[in-house]
């Protein structure tokens, strides 16, 4: 007998059908290490459905200014606008980890939108991605990001897109994948997804642009400076698990 997937989780975990969709839309649900994509695609009710925990979401500072948080995938930084109060000063996409801003006075959400503008903010990522990475890459391809039905896209576009400058170097390798640092000098929707993808490199799990089915996208804001600020979110432990 067969019936949704969301019908059959909310029964096993005796929760509201409206819940257990919502477990199964933001990538949390599994049978056994492969996800649930669609909520309302149909397998046997006997099937044995396993729930993936939120991380803790964490404040790493606040002052008058800003709140910065650490951010755990599977959480999109609208909700964590929502819920704080503030307003965002950045996004991170939702499989992303890491250093989230948030700003509390509309004097320094200008300026610090300005120091953005002017790649005055210093932007640190790690990522694994596919295949041997051998040596420091730098990667300037114009990206075009199209949005549509509320989602969005991004490609590299010669005649359309905006400029948009990584830099990415390797750390470790481990079997076919390499672990990254990409520091990027501007801040285009996907702007690493892309890049990394262009260059033959997808990001683990990052399937929108070609990567490998992972348990999520392995992308994590690991620091972001401005202002003399300085902000740090340690790796999660699936970037660890990975060694």
């Amino acid at each position: 007998m067969k019936d949704k997937a969301y019908k059959v989780l909310a029964k096993q975990l005796d929760i509201s059908n409206k819940k257990a969709k919502e477990l199964i839309d933001r990538g949390l649900v599994y049978v056994g290490n492969k996800k649930v994509k669609i909520a309302r695609g149909e397998i046997d009710t006997k099937t044995k459905l396993r729930v993936k925990d939120i991380p803790k979401l964490d404040v790493i500072y606040e002052d008058e200014n800003i709140l910065a948080i650490n951010k755990p995938a599977f959480i999109t930084s609208e909700e964590i606008e929502k819920d704080s109060g503030y307003r965002l000063l950045h996004r991170l996409d939702k499989e992303t980890s890491g250093v989230l801003l948030l700003v509390k006075n509309e004097e320094f959400r200008k300026e610090a939108i300005e120091a953005f503008r002017q790649g005055k903010v210093y932007k640190e990522y790690f990522a694994w991605v596919e295949g041997i990475l051998p040596e420091e890459t730098t990667i300037d391809l114009p990206i075009l990001t199209i949005k549509k039905g509320g989602r969005a896209k991004s490609k590299i576009s010669y005649s359309k897109g905006k400029e948009a400058l990584t830099v990415v170097e390797p750390l470790e390798v481990m079997a076919k994948y390499t672990k990254v640092k990409a520091l990027i000098k501007t801040g285009r929707t996907h702007q690493i997804r892309v890049h990394l993808a262009r260059i033959d490199h997808p990001i683990l799990g990052d399937t929108l642009y070609g990567g490998k089915e992972w348990d999520r996208i392995m992308l994590h804001a690991a620091k972001i400076e401005l202002f003399g600020y300085s902000f740090e979110s340690p790796e999660p432990d699936e970037f660890k698990k990975l060694l």
